[in-house]
């Protein structure tokens, strides 16, 4: 057995509860990894609140996670046993039900094909930190067909999203000019991570944002009024569920390890940094007070947890 935080019925976070579960056993194409780090995303209090579709208690929530590969299946040749790895473990569009066993647990088992080594340089709580929220930014990118030399306007500058697609805009994608949102006091942040202007919010409306702007990505919710910086047919993208606004996209998330292999060049160059919340790592003993900052919509960057790491645990079972 293992520990891990779950939950037998959905609804707000109290409704978690720490304890054991069993470890898993890895099929053909899967990994057994030891968590080292996990973070967390909105995605895993929404499903808690409210499920998209049929599901199996209890459910261990959890989606990124960063650890040791401790056993493998037989067709899984990719990765050796003691490589380190991260990665996204629940795949969105895969068929059937999301796994039970998210990544807030000492052992995950995943498909190989959805995890990239860890860069030498980052942290475990660092690469962690990265999956959802830069597959979800690749993914906004892809989506509104975006071009070296086109500008964007991100809404949420300082959100897990937002911090990772302002850096890919800049390193990545070439724009010409980055423009991000975020409260006054978040303003220097964003402008050390490479964005060309910041928008304060409290003191300044869409409305009255001169510039129009050939990509605008919201990644709050806030497409119904945030469109107006945005150019005649320009592509606008909402990352919630649904957009609050009829001409905003909507991104269906691709989760894949070959994103996190395209961008290790730039994480070990530095051009792209993992942006971690300055309350974070949160102790495993506290994921329910990590939860509560995330709910507050008020995290700058990520929210990690640094979970338990037995070394106690005899998986001859895996061999």
């Amino acid at each position: 057995m293992q520990k891990a935080w779950f939950y037998e019925e959905h609804g707000p976070k109290e409704v978690l509860q720490q304890g054991d579960v069993p470890i898993p056993y890895p099929q053909a194409d899967q990994l057994l990894v030891q968590v080292h780090a996990a973070a967390l995303n909105p995605i895993d209090f929404k499903l808690r609140q409210n499920p998209l579709g049929p599901v199996d208690l209890p459910v261990v929530p959890g989606c990124d996670m960063a650890g040791v590969v401790v056993a493998k299946g037989d067709g899984a040749l990719r990765f050796d046993v003691g490589d380190e790895v991260y990665g996204n473990i629940q795949n969105f569009k895969a068929e059937g039900k999301l796994k039970q066993l998210g990544s807030l647990a000492e052992f995950v088992v995943l498909e190989e094909e959805l995890v990239a080594v860890k860069p030498k340089n980052v942290s475990f709580e660092e690469a962690a930190s990265l999956p959802v929220a830069v597959q979800t930014a690749v993914e906004g990118f892809k989506t509104a067909g975006f071009k070296e030399g086109q500008s964007v306007f991100i809404v949420g500058g300082a959100g897990g999203v937002g911090t990772s697609a302002l850096q890919l805009a800049k390193q990545f994608y070439k724009a010409s000019v980055v423009t991000a949102t975020t409260s006054t006091g978040k303003v220097d942040f964003l402008k050390g991570l490479g964005a060309d202007k910041v928008v304060d919010y409290t003191k300044t409306r869409y409305m009255e944002v001169e510039e129009k702007y050939d990509f605008v990505f919201d990644t709050i919710g806030d497409s119904r009024k945030s469109y107006v910086v945005a150019k005649e047919d320009a592509p606008v993208i909402d990352i919630t569920w649904p957009p609050s606004n009829p001409r905003a996209q909507h991104t269906s998330l691709t989760v894949s390890g070959k994103i996190l292999e395209e961008l290790r060049p730039y994480l070990e160059s530095g051009r792209l940094k993992a942006v971690i919340d300055p309350t974070s790592p949160f102790p495993f003993s506290n994921v329910i007070e990590a939860f509560k900052h995330l709910e507050t919509g008020r995290a700058r960057g990520k929210v990690v947890i640094s979970p338990v790491v037995s070394s106690s645990h005899d998986l001859a079972f895996c061999t």
